[in-house]
């Protein structure tokens, strides 16, 4: 992999990349994601190293903390506002800058692929603007177009879920999981397959994505030692040092 040749900074400048509530989001997250994997695929193959209603009890037990971290926390440390006044604007701004995939992320990932070729330098996915004292971006480009499958997933699984959790779930007398059968029966009659029996496959194979998610995340993207600081950012001290050029650009050197 063909490197910047790009001295670090003489001096040290170290900034605050994930706050304690991001960390905390993250490891809800990927606890409460593990937990449902390896319930959910022994529910459904029937694997014998735990008890059918133990993995159902800690599946469920699981959902809202998985749901919560992600349809709750996520969006408050996206969206709030922080002590600033009138900052909806902004935030909507920093939101499609950081977490959009944008034309110039497609410059990005174009450079990525040259440079696994030898063929250029690795480009800055990790974007200070030193002026503002803000993160314009800190996301990989291919992570950004993860976002989107992530979030398809995550839906199908929680409206598929709903159903295998109770065909007659009706809360406060809405009935929710027969409206889910309703719409699903309209696409059965287009593929000949049984209502639940699509459900069933939709939510293994969402589950199935987040298997290959964590191989690209972790596995792939990350497997690389000058990637490990944000290992440590994410999990222990929230800081990063932008003087360790690796992956960084900071706006004022422009």
């Amino acid at each position: 992999m063909v490197r910047s040749a790009e001295k670090p900074a003489s001096g040290k400048m170290v900034v605050e990349r994930y706050t304690w509530l991001e960390r905390i989001t993250h490891l809800v997250h990927l606890l409460a994601m593990f937990i449902l994997l390896i319930t959910g695929f022994r529910i459904y193959f029937g694997w014998d190293f735990m008890a059918f209603q133990t993995a159902r009890a800690i599946h469920m037990i699981a959902v809202p903390f998985f749901l919560a971290a992600n349809w709750i926390l996520v969006p408050y440390n996206i969206f709030s506002c922080k002590g600033e006044r009138w900052c909806v604007r902004s935030r909507i701004d920093h939101f499609r800058e950081a977490y959009i995939f944008e034309e110039e992320d497609a410059e990005r990932l174009f450079g990525i692929i040259r440079n696994f070729f030898g063929k250029g330098r690795y480009p800055a996915f990790t974007l200070y603007d030193e002026r503002e004292g803000h993160y314009i971006t800190k996301l990989h480009p291919v992570l950004k177009l993860l976002i989107i499958f992530e979030s398809t997933a995550i839906a199908l699984i929680a409206i598929t879920g709903i159903v295998l959790y109770d065909i007659n779930w009706a809360p406060l007398g809405l009935p929710i999981s027969e409206w889910i059968l309703s719409i699903t029966w309209y696409f059965t009659s287009l593929l000949n397959v049984n209502a639940l029996s699509l459900i069933r496959t939709v939510h293994l194979l969402a589950g199935y994505w987040f298997v290959f998610e964590l191989v690209v995340h972790v596995g792939i993207l990350e497997f690389d030692p000058d990637v490990w600081k944000y290992h440590k950012a994410i999990f222990w001290s929230g800081k990063e040092d932008l003087s360790d050029r690796n992956f960084v650009r900071v706006m004022e050197d422009d």
